[in-house]
């Protein structure tokens, strides 16, 4: 009964719009915020990442992926690195530091792993749907990895709450469902999510394929079922009309052949 208490409260303050995010996110947001502006000049957007020691190295690293550096050329310094990458790839990875500094203060040392587990699940959706919105969905496929990146943001913040209520997710019928898209919707908002976004990643809760795969949702969803490594607080088994897509599909597997080099060095520089 308590625990239900500790869930209500957590569902409540997401309904009044009163999750509280650490404070370790500030530089994060403010140069998500930054970049929002259309007048967004490129000496701020350097200083900011350069103020922020792990978005500069991660940006750095990304830069360097295959999928960014067709000239095999290194880069080595952040000026150059966000010239490579653009503003939008440049938001992408501030959200990464968004959704991360959540796990990153978990205490509990089973929860924590789950935020790690959660968090190599979300690197290798991202790079997945990067490669899956390009050549399978003909999807925007910037939108696609920001997407990616985001689409467990809710999950981190609850893995957060639970390790200051212990015992918190013990049960998934408490927290999945309505309350779980409340907290998710609120995230969204925090986090300045664009709607069509949004509406995406609420929209992949119990969803089905309906072949050939196309849009944002659709993208997110054969990602998710490809990613190597799975979500910590998945419950659902996958949805039967997604794994007959999947199984024996061999334009899809030439694609995941061919770009298997790009989706390896892509999250390998999400994760770093």
């Amino acid at each position: 009964m308590e625990k239900l208490k500790d869930y209500a409260e957590v569902v409540s303050r997401a309904e009044r719009g009163e999750l509280v995010f650490p404070t370790s996110v500030n530089a994060a947001l403010r140069l998500q915020l930054a970049l929002a502006d259309p007048d967004c000049e490129m000496e701020d957007v350097i200083r900011k990442v350069l103020a922020e020691p792990q978005l500069a190295a991660r940006t750095v690293a990304l830069a360097n992926a295959a999928a960014f550096n067709r000239s095999s050329s290194p880069v080595t310094s952040v000026r150059v690195a966000v010239q490579r990458l653009g503003f939008r790839h440049l938001y992408s990875m501030a959200a990464s530091m968004v959704v991360r500094q959540f796990g990153n203060r978990i205490n509990d040392p089973t929860l924590r792993a789950k935020a790690d587990q959660l968090w190599q699940h979300t690197a290798h959706v991202a790079a997945l749907s990067y490669i899956i919105g390009r050549k399978l969905t003909h999807t925007d496929p910037d939108t696609a990895l920001f997407a990616a990146i985001v689409h467990e943001a809710g999950g981190f913040y609850l893995l957060s709450c639970a390790d200051e209520l212990p015992g918190l997710l013990d049960h998934p019928e408490q927290w999945q469902g309505a309350a779980q898209e409340i907290i998710t919707r609120e995230m969204m908002r925090k986090m300045a999510i664009p709607e069509p976004v949004s509406q995406a990643i609420v929209a992949l809760r119990g969803a089905s394929l309906m072949p050939p795969p196309i849009g944002l949702r659709d993208t997110l969803l054969v990602a998710r079922a490809l990613a190597p490594v799975p979500s910590p607080l998945a419950t659902e088994p996958t949805h039967a009309s997604l794994l007959e897509f999947i199984d024996g599909n061999v334009a899809l597997a030439q694609i995941l052949e061919e770009s298997a080099e790009d989706a390896a060095s892509m999250s390998a520089a999400l994760l770093a």
